[in-house]
């Protein structure tokens, strides 16, 4: 079955950075559009970005640009996160989904807790 875990949240400091893994399994992972979303508790979920199958395409919404960073291993079945100069805006749980057709599927989140 298609499983998503992610890794490498934790406390950190403003301005510092963290970089997050979501490892895949149960699907061919170099086929699937990967996605980051994240949430805040009382917040919808929004999407951080999104990196498209082989291609490598990558796209993230205007409010994330900049300082996030979207790359993929397809050897490894794993999609990252780089976050930089990190703020206490960006303290939420950050999720990995997969669009496996024609399901979505999610992991269980990694949280990332930004403060001095």
């Amino acid at each position: 079955q298609v499983q998503l875990v992610e890794s490498g949240g934790g406390l950190v400091q403003p301005g510092g950075s963290l970089k997050l893994s979501c490892l895949a399994s149960g699907f061919t992972f170099s086929r699937a559009t990967m996605r980051w979303y994240r949430q805040t508790p009382g917040k919808e979920r929004e999407m951080v970005a999104f990196i498209i199958n082989d291609s490598g395409v990558t796209h993230y919404p205007d409010s994330m640009k900049g300082r996030f960073t979207i790359t993929r291993d397809n050897a490894k079945n794993t999609v990252y996160l780089q976050i930089d100069n990190l703020n206490s805006e960006d303290t939420a749980v950050y999720y990995c989904c997969a669009y496996v057709y024609p399901t979505l599927y999610w992991g269980q989140g990694t949280q990332v807790t930004v403060s001095l």
